[in-house]
């Protein structure tokens, strides 16, 4: 596939020279239209002289009309180099004339528009073979697009302007034909094509090859995967603890900790105020982009929620608690919903809310308190970052510190955690990062198995109330008569049609939730869910489900989330809540869906396992054949609890007071709680203590 336009553009581009940042000029107009709009991230740009639409008819059909390319800029409310692209050129009135004369200028908030982001990034990668945020494409009247690319200093952006309007006009045909070229090009990336096939094509050794392959891409050293940057990326190390489990591997165990310790330890993780920003720019996990999202802050507390399970590591309860208290303090909302993130940029800077001077910090605390935080926290007088400011991170342990100064670990700890309640009062009065309050249905799902979770494995009745209220606010404000969802909701409206992913990560919340509680109600509703998904996103011929339900209009392509990235793709989710169906309702027709789906990737799981993690946790738990847990009678929650103290990746629960599901027929008994254990339907002698059980479910290697 050749572009001729977009290299001649690129050889132009490369010797335009950067500008720094330019001075924001304030519109003279007052508020565009994105004033009205749902979105923070669009909000913000609502005093600049740009003339912005919201993705919609409106804009397409000026465009058509008046005959001009779109410009499709696409961002979020935490990404530091959206703003300063607006900074620099969308707040500039020349840079703005050139747009509002020549384009359709539209903006994008891909947390809120996933669908179109989706098909901008992958035109920029088959670009370039890059992308990320900004992104900024660029597009016939009917959204094909032509060119795309992410941040551009101002005058690289206005050379870039001038050579499409003049390209559009002078060579229109070869735009056209480029255009075309494109989207093609994106309507096959990472197409399916294969027809389903129900037949399992893999065993025990197809899932131990998964790990073995996947060797060259991990980081024995630092933890993560190999290189910089890097992103927490869960479903891997989720992976790897249940192969841990399954196979007995302890060096995929010894990769987990070593993963998560670093990562609590770096600067990656807020050691004042809890939570996780968004990925490290080094190898080391010092130095993040500081925003926080929602999303990571969810899988990472079910992370370390079950590394606790496996290892008993008190830090890793720590980092539950922390986590827990930040996101009940910075993003969650009165009504139980999770808001978005919270921004990377204070007072135009990146992290300013959350660095350190070595004289702000002797400044705030007394002597011995100071050599002991300092010490701990590697605080020097030239920094570790920009401008002499320290990121605090640590790379030893409080006993290890205790030896070094010659203190009891006792009188350290209590020493850390008065100078941290100080400093956390200090950094409180700082001007915060603005917090992206619109509730995404997917984030939100996220959070809330984040929560349960916690609560398997601690046992702390307020991460149960906290899920159950997120998932009663969802029931009411998100969840349609006809049984469709919204994706957003804000300021007490929902919006948007729900993707693929707010399906299938709320059903397999709301299955966990149902084994937390065995309220039936959840369960069914996780099935209504999945049915719904059937019906309207599901390609019958592969197998596989498109992002965006059958009704949806107005895009140039219908794409499938496959992979899995940052968060586990929407059909690896889907064909796992299939299968968890399956099981509970002895429906063998979601267990051929879900097994259809898996062989469609089964050479991708194999040979490029990070990114499939949440597939290959699907095929060692079909593999290895999943315990169905049935706990039934008075004590049913008391002692399943008990039993979910430990790590039991492929365990299915289920259970309370009612025969209501095929798996519970005929095992009450009146006024005493029975275990039953059972694999492939078959159940072992059944007991009444949850040690007894838990000694069933182990797995002989």
């Amino acid at each position: 596939m050749t572009f001729p336009f977009i290299i001649r553009l690129t050889l132009c581009l490369l010797v335009c020279l950067p500008l720094g940042c330019t001075r924001r000029e304030k519109s003279s107009s007052g508020s565009n239209r994105l004033s009205e709009a749902s979105s923070p991230y669009l909000q913000e740009h609502a005093d600049n002289p740009v003339d912005w639409y919201e993705w919609g008819a409106e804009a397409l059909e000026k465009a058509k009309r008046e005959n001009k390319p779109l410009i499709i800029s696409i961002g979020y409310a935490s990404c530091h180099w959206c703003h300063v692209m607006e900074r620099e050129s969308f707040m500039d009135t020349a840079v703005a004339r050139i747009m509002n004369d020549n384009f359709v200028a539209i903006k994008i908030d891909r947390e809120e528009r996933p669908d179109i982001d989706q098909i901008y990034l992958q035109a920029a990668q088959l670009i370039s073979g890059n992308a990320g945020w900004p992104l900024n494409a660029f597009a016939l009247p009917d959204g094909k697009p032509f060119f795309a690319a992410t941040y551009f200093p101002k005058q690289q952006w206005i050379t870039l302007l001038n050579q499409v309007s003049k390209a559009y006009k002078t060579d229109y045909e070869s735009i056209v034909r480029q255009a075309e070229d494109l989207t093609n090009g994106v309507q096959s990336y990472d197409a399916i094509r294969m027809p389903a096939d129900s037949t399992r094509g893999f065993g025990e050794d197809t899932y131990r090859q998964i790990l073995t392959n996947a060797q060259p891409m991990l980081d024995y050293k630092d933890g993560g995967l190999s290189g910089a940057p890097k992103f927490p990326m869960p479903a891997v190390w989720e992976f790897l603890l249940q192969h841990h489990h399954l196979t007995g591997d302890k060096k995929a165990l010894q990769l987990v900790t070593l993963t998560l310790d670093n990562i609590s330890k770096g600067g990656i993780t807020d050691h004042l105020g809890g939570g996780f920003a968004r990925y490290s720019t080094d190898d080391k996990w010092l130095a993040p982009h500081f925003e926080k999202m929602l999303y990571d802050n969810g899988q990472l507390m079910s992370l370390y929620a079950h590394a606790f399970q496996v290892t008993k590591d008190s830090a890793y309860a720590d980092v539950i608690s922390e986590t827990h208290r930040f996101i009940k303090r910075e993003l969650t909302s009165p009504e139980g919903g999770f808001y978005s993130s919270v921004n990377a940029d204070s007072e135009g800077e990146e992290g300013k809310f959350y660095v350190w001077t070595a004289t702000e910090i002797d400044g705030a605390l007394d002597s011995v308190t100071t050599e002991v935080f300092r010490e701990y926290y590697h605080v020097t007088d030239t920094g570790n970052w920009e401008q002499g400011k320290n990121i605090l991170h640590r790379t030893i342990s409080v006993g290890e510190l205790a030896k070094k100064i010659k203190m009891t670990p006792g009188e350290c700890t209590r020493i850390l955690n008065a100078a941290g309640a100080k400093l956390f009062a200090i950094r409180d009065k700082r001007i915060r990062p603005a917090v992206d309050d619109k509730i995404l249905l997917s984030w939100n799902a996220l959070m809330m198995k984040g929560y349960l979770d916690a609560y398997a494995a601690r046992g702390d009745v307020n991460y149960l109330q906290t899920a159950l209220s997120n998932a009663q606010f969802i029931s009411k404000h998100m969840m349609r008569d006809n049984g469709a969802l919204w994706h957003s909701y804000k300021d007490g409206k929902a919006t948007i049609d729900a993707f693929l992913d707010d399906y299938a990560l709320l059903a397999r919340s709301f299955i966990e939730l149902y084994q937390a509680t065995f309220e039936i109600a959840w369960l069914d509703k996780a099935k209504a869910l999945a049915d719904y998904a059937v019906v309207h996103f599901r390609d019958k011929r592969t197998a596989m489900f498109y992002y965006t339900a059958d009704g949806a209009e107005g895009l140039v392509a219908r794409k499938m989330e496959i992979a899995d990235n940052v968060i586990p793709s929407s059909n690896s989710v889907m064909a796992e809540v299939l299968f968890l169906l399956g099981e509970y309702y002895g429906d063998e027709s979601y267990n051929t869906m879900s097994v259809s789906m898996l062989n469609q990737v089964l050479k991708e799981v194999t040979t490029s396992g990070p990114y499939y993690a949440n597939w290959a946790a699907l095929m060692g738990t079909m593999v290895f054949q999943p315990f169905e847990v049935a706990v039934v009678g008075p004590d049913a929650l008391v002692k399943s609890r008990q039993i979910k103290q430990e790590y039991h990746p492929t365990a299915i629960f289920m259970g309370g007071t009612a025969e209501n599901l095929p798996l519970l027929e005929n095992k009450l008994i009146p006024g005493r709680t029975i275990i039953y254990v059972c694999r492939n339907k078959v159940c072992k002698l059944p007991v009444e203590d949850a040690g007894g059980a838990s000694k069933q479910l182990t797995i002989s290697h």
